[in-house]
């Protein structure tokens, strides 16, 4: 089964979700294959809010819609709509879909094992009806494009007999094998017409996504383990296993990678998904803030242990992953911090320190360019040779202005969000499920000037006290 978790935030982006389903569609429906939309309304401050019966209405047409086109699948209906109802959360005082995307997952591989106490809504009164049998489960954002034939592909790995998992009855992780995979991650292309300055230089093969165009990976060549971002295939059986009852209710935004710890997960280099690129830097930070608030949710599972046997609950290699995740988080207060140190020294050592620290953040996006320098192919003339090289050289260097410039907002960005997450996690305990999705965040921000200004008020104080 290919699942799409998406919110219900608008009729538009409704029908985006649907044409999106029937777009994984038609790049992989060989077998037997379904495609379900596994939905939650936004949040609300009461149980039902305006708008919701209109959107599962079209919803559910929509979903029909595609049944009468394709027709059905062996197992039985092609296309399905696993939609659930709000639940009440007492930390963020709110109704909303229990536990995010986490909970939508947990809750469908129960119901494709037989559950009938879900949150999943049926029009008729009962639960929903899924095909019996589903043995892997290929998880995508809403933003992720599906290239034709990756479904074939996806399940090729899963079942080859090297990667099928086996649990440790003890601790119940898989120590043998994969129950989930995860394919390479490709920021999409944006045309000139689509795409924003910010988003083709940062969507560029020298760009900073730390996950795009990854050939290898350190952990999966080294210990055998890839890092799970919430995108791949997983065995619906060993991957509920190894995780069942092991998260407390309302204490992580950030699940993925802890799956990835708990299930074992492999990378695919040789198989990619496409996803887009935020073509605006205050949606970008928005997903960065909630990125970091999600990694330092995971403190205390780093050195926590495990309630029944007492032994530590994360290998080491999962908590060096969680640990290096914290790191990066740190890295521009860490670069600002240093600046704002080293010109408190003598006019020589001040500028070389300051070369120091912009160096650390000039030179990864330089050594494509670098690397480009020699030509890889023969036959190509001097001309476009040099060309390209110019072109890679012209985005490193807007891309390390681009650094520079927001440094300071990039410091006060990352603090606020390790320190809002502690007080919550340790004081508060309240709000640790935060999050707004990217439509949201789109339609409801304001592209002047000023709304940057107020957007990045911290940044701009923090570079006046510099």
């Amino acid at each position: 089964m290919v699942v799409m978790p998406v919110l219900f935030t608008s009729a538009r982006e409704l029908e985006r979700h649907i044409n999106r389903l029937e777009v994984h569609y038609l790049a992989g429906h060989e077998g037997e294959v379904h495609f379900a939309l596994l939905s939650d309304w936004t949040d609300s401050a009461t149980e039902s809010a305006p708008g919701d019966d209109a959107l599962f209405a079209s919803a559910t047409d929509g979903i029909a819609r595609l049944n009468a086109r394709y027709g059905p699948a062996p197992g039985g209906a092609r296309f399905l709509l696993l939609h659930r109802r709000r639940i009440w959360n007492e930390s963020q005082r709110m109704w909303i879909g229990w536990e995010r995307k986490r909970g939508k997952l947990h809750e469908l591989n129960r119901l494709l094992r037989g559950a009938t106490d879900t949150s999943f809504l049926s029009m008729d009164g009962w639960p929903p009806e899924v095909p019996s049998g589903v043995r892997y489960v290929i998880t995508l954002d809403a933003d992720t494009r599906l290239p034709r034939g990756t479904v074939k592909r996806l399940v090729g790995k899963m079942a080859h007999p090297l990667n099928i998992p086996t649990l440790d009855p003890s601790n119940r992780r898989v120590v043998a094998g994969y129950a989930v995979l995860q394919p390479r991650v490709t920021p999409l292309f944006p045309s000139a017409r689509e795409g924003s300055m910010f988003n083709q230089v940062f969507t560029s093969p020298s760009g900073l996504d730390p996950y795009a165009f990854a050939v290898s990976d350190v952990y999966q060549d080294l210990f055998g383990e890839g890092s799970y971002i919430g995108k791949g295939i997983y065995d619906v059986d060993a991957f509920e296993t190894a995780l069942e009852g092991r998260i407390p209710e309302s204490t992580l935004l950030s699940h993925d990678l802890l799956e990835g710890i708990f299930a074992r997960s492999g990378l695919l280099s040789d198989i990619e998904v496409v996803e887009e690129f935020p073509s605006r830097y205050d949606v970008a930070t928005a997903r960065q803030h909630r990125w970091a608030r999600g990694d330092w949710q995971l403190l205390p599972w780093i050195f926590g242990r495990d309630a029944k046997s007492g032994k530590v609950a994360i290998p080491p290699i999962g908590r060096w992953k969680m640990l290096d995740n914290l790191r990066r988080t740190l890295s521009a207060p860490a670069a600002f911090v240093a600046l704002l140190v080293g010109w408190t020294l003598p006019a020589d050592a001040a500028l070389f320190w300051t070369g120091f620290v912009v160096a650390t953040f000039a030179v990864p996006p330089l050594l494509a360019p670098f690397g480009g320098i020699l030509p890889r192919a023969s036959g190509i003339s001097q001309r476009r040779h040099w060309r390209g090289v110019g072109v890679d050289f012209g985005l490193a260097s807007l891309q390390i202005t681009f650094t520079l410039a927001v440094l300071a907002h990039q410091a006060w960005l990352m603090a606020d969000a390790v320190t809002r997450t502690l007080s919550r996690l340790y004081l508060s305990r309240q709000r640790l499920l935060e999050w707004t999705d990217a439509a949201s965040l789109t339609s409801r921000t304001a592209l002047d000037a000023r709304a940057f200004y107020r957007l990045m008020t911290g940044g701009i104080a923090l570079a006046a006290v510099a």
